[in-house]
């Protein structure tokens, strides 16, 4: 038998140590789960399909967006901003309607959210614009903090260099 005591320094040990496990899990919640953050962009892609949203509203303001390969635009983007006011807006503005992604798989894998999707629109000019996308999306809080994107450059390239930005955009 123990003590009051010796009963009380045991419940206050175990008390400790669940507020501990407590408090370190609600740090990995505040993480995100791998789950967490597949269901985030899953979400975001969803509303980009509708029209109502996209993934760029997951973007930290400091986030990185890596733009691999040899496109025009090919080079890591150091802030939101910067990506978006380079890459998204005039590609945007060469478009008559938003572009409608299609995801093929999306993963989670600790906190990256890998996205396979296809993607199309109509271009100014009436051509159609098609690619294929892989976006490797580190998550924090919810949020993407570093983006490395790969997709058909020829594509990209010529759709980029045949369609101008119109001046009233």
């Amino acid at each position: 038998m123990h003590s009051p005591v010796a009963r009380l320094t045991i419940v206050l040990t175990l008390a400790i140590a669940w507020l501990s496990g407590t408090t370190a899990m609600n740090a990995a919640e505040t993480k995100g789960s791998p789950e967490s953050n597949r269901q985030l962009v899953q979400a975001a892609f969803t509303r980009w399909r509708a029209g109502t949203g996209g993934p760029f509203e997951l973007l930290a303001e400091d986030a990185t967006w890596t733009i691999a390969g040899n496109s025009i635009v090919a080079k890591k983007y150091p802030t939101r901003d910067e990506f978006i006011g380079t890459v998204i807006k005039p590609f945007n503005a060469r478009l008559t309607k938003p572009l409608f992604p299609t995801i093929r798989s999306l993963h989670a894998d600790g906190d990256t959210v890998i996205a396979l999707f296809d993607a199309e629109a109509t271009a100014l000019d009436g051509k159609p614009y098609r690619n294929t996308y892989a976006w490797f999306m580190k998550m924090r809080d919810g949020k993407m903090v570093e983006v490395t994107a790969f997709f058909d450059a020829i594509a990209f390239d010529e759709f980029w260099k045949r369609v101008p930005v119109p001046t009233d955009k």
